[in-house]
């Protein structure tokens, strides 16, 4: 049964670890101070009192150690669920993830199918230090083996855990910080996503397609209420970049006939780019105009006083669907 909330993406998400602890005997919480601390964001405040310290179990600073352990956890049956406390962070874990929990299955012919869960904080916009408010998501989209998930909302967060934990591969979830606390956004269509992997049309709309994911997808969606009744815009939350829905994204472009992107990731050999890529080669013949991307340069991410120049804003979502429709 979900548990997902409304209140934020943070207290759903500790919602449903708790449900997950509750039902499954094998599942624990592995990461940096969320135990005593409940984590940098409290998102699993009073799980380790409730469950105790072997089911929720703070470990060393070392990234690379925690999801070493969540692998030889994982190939023992259990199902580890690690938090990394911000993206930046998650680079020294790289070598397990990639060389080690992507290839276990492979490597071991499929005789083995260890679950394993890496819970990401990411994204910019709450004025971070340097390697706190990153987005590298593609980093991990491109690797075979790992699945990747990037949810806008508690419900879809909740939906996606408890697809992980079931998978039998590695699943890294990036969870946008700026979401942990905002307890509602513009309105989106009630019609759930037809699978656990699949995107999900937000918005209906019959102008242009834009697809995107993660917390931009409010400012897309409240970019899209402004422009209505002038322009008509559908918007696509993709959920996952890997494995990516481009089903959903060709029958939404057959019907509007222009794509627009947009990620918090930067702009050049992107998710974007795949997409653009994809429809290229599946269905260029839908198009009524080139696709066009909107992400910030390849540059690293600035300093908290500059971040507004470096995000992408509701205002300017709107002029580049103007530009596209005009």
């Amino acid at each position: 049964m979900s548990t997902a909330r409304s209140d934020g993406l943070a207290a759903s998400i500790n919602a449903t670890l708790s449900d997950l602890l509750e039902q499954e005997p094998g599942l624990l919480l592995l990461g940096e101070d969320i135990g005593r601390l409940g984590g940098v964001f409290r998102v699993t405040r009073g799980l380790q009192e409730r469950f105790g310290k072997e089911r929720v179990r703070d470990t060393l600073l070392a990234e690379s150690s925690i999801i070493g352990q969540a692998v030889g956890m994982a190939m023992s049956g259990l199902v580890p669920v690690c938090e990394i406390q911000f993206d930046g962070f998650s680079y020294p874990a790289v070598n397990q993830l990639v060389t080690q929990a992507a290839r276990i299955g492979v490597r071991w012919n499929g005789q083995v199918s260890p679950s394993l869960v890496v819970r990401v904080p990411t994204g910019g916009g709450f004025r971070g230090v340097e390697h706190h408010s990153e987005s590298n998501e593609a980093l991990f989209a491109r690797v075979p083996g790992i699945s990747v998930a990037c949810p806008s909302t508690g419900e879809d967060a909740d939906q996606i855990l408890r697809y992980a934990v079931t998978l039998g591969a590695p699943v890294v979830m990036y969870e946008p910080i700026r979401l942990y606390w905002r307890k509602a956004g513009p309105p989106r269509d009630p019609a759930p996503a037809t699978s656990p992997t699949a995107a999900r049309i937000a918005r209906r709309g019959t102008d242009l397609t834009v697809v995107t994911y993660g917390a931009i997808t409010h400012e897309v969606l409240r970019a899209a209420h402004e422009l209505s009744p002038d322009v008509d815009v559908e918007v696509v939350d993709l959920r996952w970049v890997a494995p990516l829905d481009m089903d959903t994204i060709l029958r939404s472009l057959s019907r509007t006939g222009r794509l627009l992107i947009v990620h918090e990731g930067s702009r050049d050999l992107g998710v974007g780019a795949e997409i653009a890529a994809s429809v290229v080669e599946r269905d260029v013949g839908s198009l009524r105009g080139p696709v066009r991307r909107l992400a910030p340069d390849r540059r690293v991410y600035p300093p908290a006083d500059f971040e507004q120049q470096y995000l992408i804003g509701v205002q300017e979502i709107k002029n580049e669907v103007l530009v596209m429709t005009g």
